[in-house]
């Protein structure tokens, strides 16, 4: 069984950042993709970004891109997700997932464990 547990989340106001962390536990997936997704209040839940174990390529949303950041650390089953410049838009549930391989795909069937997800929310 896999175990994904966000944090980092919070109350920030527009222009400030946040980090998000996404540390997995159980069974070792580190060779597996992790993203993030989103979803804000009463939309569907979408695509931010994604990053690779191997070679640590990373794919990111057109709404996010230049602004967020992906990054891991495999040796501590973590995903990171670096906010900067942060907007109201961007106020939604983050969720953190690992994929269902080593391919970091952007939709949510390419994923196989998902977080509980953590709490967003950018004034203006």
């Amino acid at each position: 069984q896999v175990q994904l547990k966000e944090s980092g989340g919070g109350l920030v106001q527009a222009g400030g950042s946040l980090r998000l962390s996404c540390t997995a536990s159980g069974r070792s997936l580190s060779s597996n993709a992790m993203a993030w997704f989103r979803q804000p209040p009463d939309q569907e839940r979408e695509f931010v970004a994604t990053t690779s174990w191997i070679g640590g390529m990373t794919s990111v949303a057109d709404s996010v891109k230049g602004r967020f950041y992906i990054s891991r650390d495999n040796g501590k089953n973590t995903v990171y997700l670096q906010m900067n410049d942060l907007r109201p838009e961007d106020t939604a549930v983050y969720y953190c997932a690992v994929g269902r391989s080593e391919i970091f795909g952007i939709v949510q069937d390419d994923y196989e464990y998902w977080g509980q997800g953590t709490q967003v929310t950018v004034s203006s």
